[in-house]
């Protein structure tokens, strides 16, 4: 691999970085809402009162937060700001900053994340190749096979239908929330089982969601890598069943898995973050939601910036060790 190869991958990353902050800081531009006097106006509506100098207040706060520079001022500010690693402040939860908000929120996503991706891409690929191996018990291959139907069923639905059955019709888990009231956090086995139990249902959406999609890739893969040379020529070499499926078959249908896993981690993270919001969970989805019903523009920013650069890395890390999966691959 050379270092030609790798600059490229690391410019494209730049770019798409700038793509992304550029869509995201004009697209909520768009609307004519005030984030500094919605917030205000929200304020009174709870206080009951207004002060009389209120449009001095909100015009003091909008020059503060810069919003009352001209547009593409506001916009080469926060590309300075991005080059600087600054996010700036929540306009809705000030004195908090962006960066504040992301790293009390982003450990719970990423711990959804990176648990119900894993086992969503293992299970759906060892379904999906045992479904296709002619070997397969024919009850194994139908049990495979039957998850192809979560296929169009969209995470979002998935989440809402296991609230009301099981949740709230069987009542085996809990609707929401990220631990039991009353529970006060500590590390202990008791804590531990009782945040697993709560994560339970948002889990089970973002799995069977993706789980559909992998069984029937994997699937018509294995079919087409039946016919192929190598296969049939560790058949004649007499080398076992349990061999053939591992490392000749198995292990070649994976390849074109692993180009679509880098590409499916983008509505991975999308289905992630509207599965939180709607099971309540203080990850970023629920902070990115919050921040759009309050036209939170800075928080919008900068946690849609995380995301696209969180997901380009991930691709571009794939695509730099694609060819220890497959050595025919090089990268110049």
């Amino acid at each position: 691999m050379s270092l030609k190869y790798i600059g490229q991958r690391i410019l494209y990353l730049f770019l798409v970085v700038w793509a992304a902050s550029t869509i995201t800081f004009f697209i909520p531009r768009l609307s004519s809402r005030n984030p500094v006097r919605e917030r205000f106006a929200e304020l009174a509506r709870m206080g009951g009162f207004a002060p009389a100098d209120l449009e001095k207040i909100i015009a003091d706060y909008s020059r503060a937060f810069g919003l009352d520079k001209p547009l593409f001022q506001q916009y080469f500010d926060y590309l300075a700001g991005i080059a600087r690693f600054d996010l700036g402040v929540s306009l809705n939860l000030y004195p908090k900053t962006v960066a504040m908000l992301l790293w009390e929120s982003l450990p719970w996503t990423i711990g959804l994340l990176i648990v119900t991706t894993i086992l969503a891409f293992v299970i759906g690929n060892l379904l999906g190749a045992l479904s296709a191996w002619p070997q397969t018990p024919n009850w194994i291959r139908g049990f495979a096979t039957s998850f192809v139907m979560l296929q169009g069923v969209p995470p979002v639905l998935l989440a809402i239908l296991l609230i009301f059955f099981i949740g709230f019709k069987l009542k085996l888990a809990p609707l929401g929330g990220v631990y039991s009231i009353g529970t006060i956090p500590e590390f202990s086995l008791s804590f531990i089982l009782n945040l697993l139990w709560h994560q339970m249902l948002p889990a089970l959406a973002l799995i069977f969601g993706s789980l559909g999609g992998w069984v029937l890739s994997m699937r018509g893969m294995g079919v087409t890598i039946q016919g192929e040379d190598y296969v049939t020529y560790a058949e004649h070499k007499g080398l076992g069943a349990r061999t053939i499926f591992r490392d000749y078959y198995l292990r070649n249908a994976l390849l074109p898995q692993v180009t679509g896993f880098a590409l499916a981690l983008g509505n991975v993270v999308v289905n992630a973050i509207v599965v939180e919001s709607i099971f309540g969970l203080p990850g970023v989805g629920s902070v990115l939601f919050a921040a759009i019903r309050s036209n939170d523009f800075l928080v919008i920013y900068g946690i849609v910036l995380f995301i696209t650069m969180g997901v380009a890395t991930l691709m571009i890390i794939v695509e730099l060790l694609y060819p220890l999966l497959d050595p025919r691959i090089k990268h110049t």
